[in-house]
């Protein structure tokens, strides 16, 4: 059945901004970013769609399920993370990304060194040679993807990576019943300086990985230029997010849609933390005074 775009309804966060888009019948009773319960219907105007996407694979249930394996055997964790009533805010997103092609010219020199050892009957001799080594090539890369989204962090989206790229579809509204999906608020060129930073990082280190047959080597210098082909292409990549508060503080968990991989920062209950960490000076305490205790008796202190 065919979804066209006059059937979707936006929503704007009044606390983050975030601007959220679903089909007619997705209810969107809280931010899926900030956990604010006040957003604000209105009707879709347009704008610009993705030009493809990678649709959902992993159910509600299964994300509920990875959060609590999770936060699973994690001590330290306050309760509330393990209310039912906070598992069941989980929300299906596409967050939308920026996938950029092209290729990397990459310098590389370091200083190498080799060393041989010769034995006489009276002495050991090593020999170390030291070398400077060049490399200089080419490395293409395709479709490295950069969230487009100021809400998400960074990290935390690199961190669901890798996505299968198999599944890649051409974009309808047909995959957005039953999910949100936010627009972008950072264009190609804001997110550029991102992309050339992992591009860099990547291809400086394939060129390093060239470098062999030497017991050391230290990369000296790196000089990596970056150059994109073609329009970036927008993309929608299926995240699961949990938004929850505790004490004033909002925590953001993703599960990757398609693999189910689980990331997000855990906050700490202060009270079990103390009770832990004396619980453990206590013991350390206990086993180190008989020892130290002896130690001092037989040094006649």
């Amino acid at each position: 059945k065919e979804f066209g775009t006059n059937h979707l309804k936006t929503y704007t966060c009044s606390s983050c901004s975030a601007q959220l888009f679903c089909d007619e019948v997705t209810v969107a009773t809280s931010c899926p970013y900030c956990g604010n319960p006040n957003v604000i219907a209105g009707k879709f105007s347009g704008g610009q769609m993705p030009d493809v996407v990678i649709p959902f694979k992993m159910e509600k249930k299964e994300a509920i399920e990875a959060l609590s394996k999770f936060y699973k055997g994690k001590k330290l964790l306050p309760k509330v993370f393990s209310a039912q009533n906070h598992i069941e805010e989980v929300k299906g997103v596409y967050v939308p990304f920026w996938f950029y092609s092209g290729n990397a010219d990459v310098n590389l020199k370091a200083a190498a060194t080799r060393a041989a050892v010769h034995r006489t009957s009276k002495e050991i001799i090593t020999t170390t040679s030291h070398y400077v080594v060049e490399r200089k090539g080419n490395v293409s890369f395709e479709n490295v993807p950069v969230d487009a989204s100021k809400k998400m962090d960074n990290d935390m989206m690199d961190s669901l990576e890798p996505f299968d790229y198999s599944d890649l579809k051409k974009f309808t509204p047909s995959y957005l019943p039953g999910f949100l999906a936010e627009t972008y608020d950072e264009n190609p060129q804001e997110c550029v300086g991102r992309l050339e930073g992992r591009v860099s990082k990547t291809a400086a280190w394939e060129m390093e990985r060239d470098i062999v047959g030497y017991d050391s080597v230290s990369v000296i210098k790196r000089d990596v230029k970056v150059n994109l082909q073609g329009r970036p292409r927008y993309a929608f990549l299926p995240v699961w997010l949990l938004s929850t508060r505790y004490k004033d503080r909002n925590y953001l968990f993703a599960m990757n849609g398609q693999t189910g991989k689980m990331v997000g920062k855990l906050p700490v209950d202060k009270g079990r933390f103390c009770g832990w960490f004396f619980g453990v000076a206590f013991g350390v305490a206990a086993v180190l005074t008989p020892i130290i205790y002896f130690a001092i008796m037989k040094a006649g202190l």
